[in-house]
């Protein structure tokens, strides 16, 4: 079982910056691919960003390019999203989550087995 708890959220102008972490209590985390999800009132859970297991290819989504940037430490099974130039557009709750492959880098919710429990992120204009 992984149990991941995400902190960092907070209330910030649009043009700051936050920065989310997410601990895995796994005892193998290089095992895992990880990815932030964000979701807004009344829309669906959408991809933010994903890592593999070492760390060498990243993802984004469009909307986040060039402006977030997502990594890890792997001696401390955590994963941070490092957010720049927020917009009020970036509201949301934002979601950890792991994959437990190495083969792969997955940018759909159905590709990861286990969630955090959320952080919400509100921007404010």
């Amino acid at each position: 079982q992984v149990q991941l708890v995400e902190s960092g959220g907070g209330l910030v102008q649009a043009g700051g910056s936050l920065r989310l972490s997410c601990a895995a209590s796994v005892r193998t985390f290089i095992n895992y691919a990880m990815g932030w999800f964000r979701q807004a009132p009344g829309k669906e859970r959408e991809f933010v960003a994903a890592i593999s297991w070492s760390g060498g290819s990243t993802y984004y989504a469009d909307s986040v390019k060039v402006r977030f940037t997502i990594s890890r430490d792997n001696a401390k099974n955590t994963v941070y999203l490092q957010m720049n130039s927020l917009k009020p557009e970036d509201t949301a709750v934002y979601y950890c989550a792991a994959d437990p492959s190495r083969l792969r880098v997955g940018l759909s919710r159905r590709d990861y087995t286990y969630w955090g429990q959320g952080t919400q992120v509100t921007v404010s204009s």
